[in-house]
């Protein structure tokens, strides 16, 4: 970060108005000084990204990401530094892979075995068949023509040409399109038909291996040569017996267009995967910076530790994890004592259903349902969890003040979602003010979704996202083969991690915690005379 930069923030702090929340205008100054001219993020995402790689959830990887991040939390000093396992599946993991096409030439395919899928044992080859399969009903059309077949069951497409730039910034009319309120919207039959939806993977593998067939492939949903590789079949009672592939979409077509034409080319896999069922549980890490009051609760930030496997897992979520880890080492480089506990975690399973950070509001915060509920596995805990009721606060659900999460890259962050809560805005502009000359000033009301803040906001405890600049996060990066290290922006990085380190002080030593919405109860449906519409 530029000195100028630094010295403007700082003149800012000085000249900024009383917040309504109290702000300790020279820890800030030294949170900026330590996040900008000493950061250690880029080496911490570094390390992620290119030493330990991809981190599936339950894989050899995850386990030495366990074991590092509580190793740099030891050396930074923090306390209380800790795993909180919870029940989970099967590990996974490549260790090669090769998909190539035989007739009528020979091509070097780029492709992916599919998350949980079994190994091949050895290479395989059989002629391909295009048979897209996306509902129950598709079953019918394909009887009896699929043994001794590769399945190709995506329809395919026709390509597409990117209209816009892949690589974005936000400019002021794109931040100021996110300042709208979403009204709250309550279907409890759209949870079943997604329910339906992975019930569907499970008879697709079914019917398949009954139909005789070798393996299965899919096409990759983008263009560009890019992976993927997503899969949710994780627990040990749901393992596929075939084994699958995903395709890059040009090779996907060209082999669809020489079946299309009657010469049907004839493929060969290799999936050298392997299960490890050495422990089926997955583990948080937790560690704090304790606070001065016992009493006071503690305030706390989360990203995802795991990943996918086609990339490094950069981008998503190292970045995040990284920006965590180092606004806990900021803090503790500066000194700071916070009067509440500040609590730093990092979350597994997310990319399976947000499950890590699903145990943690379990075990500490609040419980949904009842105890005679049947127990979901999988990523039917995802699916099924918002639609149980009524939602019982454990002893610990009055002690969390405050969460603030980073799972969208490596972009700058451009300011902070309020997430349809209008009562903590005032505060917010307060703690953003040193920050606007590092391009971060925006506080909007957009409700987001999708990560680990889901569902804290579900129990009622409001969880924060940070408002990042795009850059070519979902264009591209996103679970792809190229969210590696080349994709993060350092500069963007540190002022994260700057950011964050400062909100979280600035939670941590308020005077009172950041209002709450009530505790939810049932709702209403927002729409009583809708049509279920199957294939939504």
């Amino acid at each position: 970060m530029r000195r100028s930069l630094l010295l403007a923030a700082a003149a800012l702090i000085i000249a900024a108005p009383a917040a309504s929340q109290s702000i300790d205008k020279s820890a800030t100054a030294k949170i900026i000084d330590e996040g900008t001219n000493h950061s250690e993020v880029m080496v911490t995402a570094e390390y992620l990204a290119d030493v330990i790689g991809p981190r599936l959830t339950n894989s050899p990887a995850i386990r030495k990401a366990e074991d590092w991040t509580q190793s740099k939390f030891r050396d930074w000093g923090l306390a209380n530094i800790h795993k909180e396992g919870f029940e989970f599946g099967r590990g996974w993991s490549i260790e090669r892979s090769s998909v190539r096409m035989l007739t009528p030439r020979a091509v070097q395919l780029t492709a992916i075995p599919v998350a949980w899928t079994p190994a091949t044992n050895g290479p395989i080859s059989a002629p391909v068949i295009v048979a897209p399969i996306s509902k129950e009903r598709d079953f019918d059309k394909w009887k009896g023509k699929l043994a001794g077949k590769i399945v190709m069951i995506t329809l395919p497409d026709t390509g597409s040409e990117p209209s816009k730039a892949p690589f974005t910034r936000y400019g002021g009319e794109d931040l100021s399109k996110l300042d709208s309120f979403e009204q709250p919207r309550y279907d409890p039959e759209a949870a079943d038909r997604r329910m339906k939806r992975l019930d569907f993977a499970r008879k697709l593998d079914a019917f398949l291996k009954a139909e005789g067939a070798v393996a299965w492939a899919r096409e990759s949903y983008r263009d560009g040569k890019l992976l993927h590789g997503e899969g949710y079949l994780f627990t040990k009672e749901e393992t596929p017996s075939l084994p699958g592939v995903e395709i890059a979409a040009e090779d996907y077509r060209r082999l669809a267009r020489l079946a299309k034409a009657g010469i049907a080319p004839t493929i060969e896999i290799d999936s050298a995967v392997r299960f490890d069922d050495s422990d089926s549980k997955a583990y948080n890490i937790i560690a704090e910076i304790p606070g001065s009051d016992p009493k006071a609760g503690y305030v706390m930030a989360g990203a995802h530790l795991d990943s996918w496997v086609a990339g490094d897992g950069a981008a998503d979520n190292g970045a995040g994890t990284a920006m965590v880890m180092e606004a806990a080492r900021i803090l503790m480089k500066s000194g700071i004592k916070p009067k509440r506990t500040i609590r730093f975690a990092l979350w597994v399973g997310e990319e399976q259903g947000l499950l890590g950070s699903m145990a943690y509001v379990e075990q500490h915060l609040a419980t949904r349902g009842s105890p005679n509920d049947p127990q979901a596995t999988g990523l039917a805990r995802f699916y099924g969890w918002t639609n149980r009721w009524p939602i019982t606060p454990r002893p610990g659900y009055g002690d969390l003040a405050a969460y603030f999460n980073l799972d969208n890259g490596s972009g700058k962050v451009r300011g902070i979602y309020v997430e349809n809560n209008p009562a903590v805005v005032a505060t917010f502009r307060d703690w953003l003010a040193p920050f606007g000359p590092m391009g971060a000033s925006s506080v909007v009301f957009q409700k987001t979704g999708g990560t680990d803040h889901v569902f804290m906001q579900a129990v009622g405890i409001q969880g924060f996202q940070f408002i990042q600049d795009p850059l070519d996060y979902g264009s591209r990066v996103h679970h792809s083969g190229i969210d590696t290290y080349d994709h993060l922006k350092g500069d963007d990085m540190r002022q994260g991690s700057t950011i964050l380190a400062s909100f979280l002080l600035n939670a941590a030593n308020a005077d009172k915690p950041l209002p709450r919405p009530p505790l939810p109860t049932k709702p209403s449906v927002t729409d009583p005379y809708a049509y279920a519409n199957d294939d939504d």
